[in-house]
């Protein structure tokens, strides 16, 4: 993927490829897309004959930690409401101990909204590294009910591993492009042979634009789906009942504010006119619901409710306010802006995700009474706080989490200060 900040990879159960692919499991064949932040919220497929998608978690870089992604946990639930199945990647850079392996990925597990039995890889494409700690993270991983797989390029793990030893054991994911041009299809001129090798990273252009593409050769995505069913999965987690929910509601009961996604089959608009394809596959709010019609927002042109697909099936205009008076931890100057920082509220490991616009808040003193002067003291070590009076858009709730607009930005916020 080499993908910086990206953190990628995957899971599996171990099969012994040795250059013929058998016929396994009936997800052998299944073409699917792996995301990051990149595809935002809600991911982004690249054909409607994928099956599956593999979804970064986060990652840990040598020199800077962890980096959670913000959008993992509504791009498992928009890939189920879609009927794929959903698995997890991780991408590790410069882990040389075992104390470390484990505790990043205990910190990953936590945050999995994938079934157990599913995928959780682990991408292995840069940084130090040595084969006993690789194998000592996929042990860990696979005793904690997960699909243990590692994730490469395979000159990378060759030079820095015994990557025989590993794929003896556990499954390969390996990666390999014939160049950057739309690739809709594996090349198998471009395979990178070895032993155990279940999936194939064949592209980095499955569309224009850029997204990964891969194909299962054995039938590994189905692990943690009752045969291969992403409306059975072994374990329900917030993520997947949401999506379930939105995937089990009949197109009839479509309604405003709902998000669905114009299928890739569509064709045209309910007035003739071809839907570009730039279209499809895209989330969009519903605005309007007449018969068999639905307006979609950012379109503004009338479908047949055929032609799309509930991806959220809430329609609620919900809103939250935070009640209270918070410290003010740090001041942030990001992208021409100013933000200000509660570390309390901030969900670890905070970033800019986290951060307030300055104009959406009140300075107070200790007791919450508005300050004179609303003008901020800088990260001088001078104590200062803060209120929030508004009451505010919620974009979207996931787990412990809550999205909510501020001043027109998004922030992501720990639900627990929400009212």
């Amino acid at each position: 993927m080499n993908k910086l900040l990206k953190s990628a990879l995957a899971s599996a159960g171990a099969l012994l490829i040795m250059g013929s692919v058998p016929s396994v499991h009936a997800a052998k064949g299944d073409q699917g897309v792996d995301w990051s932040i990149y595809q935002g919220l809600q991911g982004k497929f690249g054909y409607g004959h994928d099956k599956f998608a593999i979804a970064q978690i986060g990652g840990y870089y040598a020199g800077h930690g962890y980096v959670d992604q913000y959008t993992y946990p509504t791009q498992v639930q928009y890939a189920i409401a879609q009927g794929k199945r959903a698995h997890d990647y991780i991408f590790v850079d410069g882990v040389t101990d075992r104390a470390t392996m484990k505790t990043v990925i205990d910190h990953y597990l936590a945050k999995s909204q994938t079934p157990q039995g599913a995928i959780f890889a682990l991408d292995i494409e840069q940084g130090a590294t040595n084969t006993d700690v690789v194998m000592y993270g996929l042990d860990y991983i696979q005793s904690k009910g997960k699909t243990a797989v590692l994730y490469g390029y395979k000159n990378f793990l060759m030079s820095n591993l015994d990557l025989q030893a590993i794929a003896n054991k556990y499954p390969l994911w390996l990666a390999q492009y014939p160049n950057y041009e739309v690739t809709p299809e594996p090349n198998y001129n471009y395979f990178p042979s070895f032993d155990n090798v279940q999936l194939f990273q064949f592209t980095a252009s499955y569309i224009a634009g850029g997204l990964d593409g891969n194909i299962d050769l054995t039938g590994i995505t189905d692990n943690g789906y009752k045969h291969g069913n992403p409306e059975k999965p072994n374990t329900d987690t917030p993520a997947i009942d949401a999506g379930k929910e939105a995937d089990n509601t009949p197109k009839e009961d479509i309604a405003p504010g709902m998000t669905v996604k114009v299928n890739f089959s569509a064709k045209n608009y309910t007035t003739g006119e071809a839907i570009p394809d730039f279209v499809k596959g895209e989330p969009h709010k519903v605005l309007e619901v007449d018969g068999d019609r639905v307006l979609l927002d950012d379109i503004y042109s009338w479908l047949n409710k055929k032609n799309v697909e509930i991806l959220d099936a809430n329609r609620q205009d919900d809103s939250a306010e935070f009640n209270g008076v918070f410290y003010l931890d740090s001041w942030q100057y990001e992208l021409g802006g100013v933000y200000v920082r509660n570390n309390d509220m901030a969900i670890p490991v905070a970033d800019y995700h986290n951060d307030m616009p300055a104009s959406a808040i009140t300075l107070t003193d200790r007791y919450g009474n508005p300050l004179a002067d609303q003008n901020g003291l800088g990260n001088n070590g001078v104590p200062e706080y803060f209120t929030l009076n508004g009451k505010y858009k919620v974009l979207q709730r996931v787990g412990s989490s809550i999205e909510v607009e501020m001043n027109g930005e998004s922030v992501w916020l720990k639900a627990a200060f929400a009212n």
